[in-house]
């Protein structure tokens, strides 16, 4: 497997550019300090992973698009892999878990995807999607672990910069990010390497930030607690990730449930947007006071795909 690069986030960021607008940049004070919030969960599936997917099944050959695709993900991959397959003809077949968030199931049908469900207690989903790639001669398109995907999603840092630069007077400082399996978190490191990049990931699951503290990859540990984070839900990061991770990212951040749920209520009410748990970790980080903040700091909000029950019972909660 190649390396991704920062030419390869520069050629994404074009790609991207070209059939979507960049997603807004959004004004608001924490503590007294403005900061800057990226909303990709206004996204047309709601997240940033639209942005990988669009970027590797663009470079698929005449004869891969023929064979089609097969995705890994508990909803806002599929999402993005099931949009870029249906832009471009390409069929596409999803590995999610059975306990994904309904919401993330019924649009990703929606696009057009046939899914697969597994039990992600009791099933390894990579092995349920070795065996639909062995039938199918389908391309794998990994949620983190594949270079494009990693540019793809790094072409949010182009963008982060050119905002940042334009309404701050300067680049930004740090990008502070939720972070699973750590595509986002390379990417960003590679399209803006003058930047502090800052994973967060929800107490318990914090893989990436235990591998960044050991300097070798750490898998969660037996039996982690349940989170509502369904999207940060990785059990380890990969070589190619970690290889970017290790030599860019100096530390990452946890977060706890009740910090996720408090960063829901605020986006809610002081920015008007709907962001699911794990889109909103880095936004818990900087409201819990566990990342420094100034005047170019940037929030990636990266998803919103939350069912609407669910989210009601957030917003009617003070913890």
């Amino acid at each position: 497997m190649r390396a991704p690069t920062r030419e390869g986030v520069l050629r994404a960021a074009e790609k991207v550019a070209a059939i979507l607008p960049p997603t807004p940049l959004l004004r608001v004070e924490i503590g007294g300090v403005t900061v800057w919030a990226k909303a990709e969960s206004l996204q047309p599936v709601g997240a940033f992973k639209i942005r990988g997917a669009w970027h590797r099944l663009t470079d698929f050959s005449d004869e891969e698009r023929a064979r089609g695709v097969v995705g890994v993900s508990s909803g806002n991959h599929a999402q993005g892999v099931a949009w870029a397959a249906r832009e471009l003809g390409i069929a596409a077949t999803i590995v999610m878990p059975s306990d994904a968030p309904a919401v993330k199931l019924d649009r990703t049908r929606e696009l057009g995807a046939d899914i697969v469900l597994y039990d992600r207690a009791g099933e390894d989903r990579d092995a349920v999607a070795a065996a639909l790639v062995e039938e199918s001669g389908a391309t794998l398109v990994h949620a983190y672990a594949d270079p494009w995907v990693i540019e793809g999603q790094g072409s949010s840092g182009i963008e982060i910069a050119a905002q940042v630069a334009e309404r701050a007077g300067g680049a930004p400082t740090r990008i502070v990010c939720p972070c699973g399996g750590g595509g986002l978190t390379a990417g960003l490191a590679l399209a803006c390497p003058d930047a502090e990049i800052v994973p967060v990931e929800p107490e318990g699951w914090d893989d990436v930030r235990r591998s960044l503290e050991a300097g070798e990859i750490v898998a969660v540990e037996p039996n982690p607690p349940p989170t509502a984070c369904d999207a940060l839900q990785t059990l380890a990061t990969r070589p190619v990730n970690f290889a970017v991770l290790k030599a860019r990212v100096p530390k990452g951040l946890a977060v706890s449930e009740a910090e996720v749920r408090a960063a829901q209520r605020f986006a809610f009410s002081r920015l008007r947007l709907v962001i699911e748990p794990g889109g909103a970790a880095a936004l818990a980080a900087a409201l819990a006071g566990k990342v420094a903040l100034d005047g170019r700091t940037a929030i990636i909000l990266s998803g919103g795909n939350v069912d609407p029950a669910t989210f009601a019972k957030v917003l009617a909660s003070d913890n």
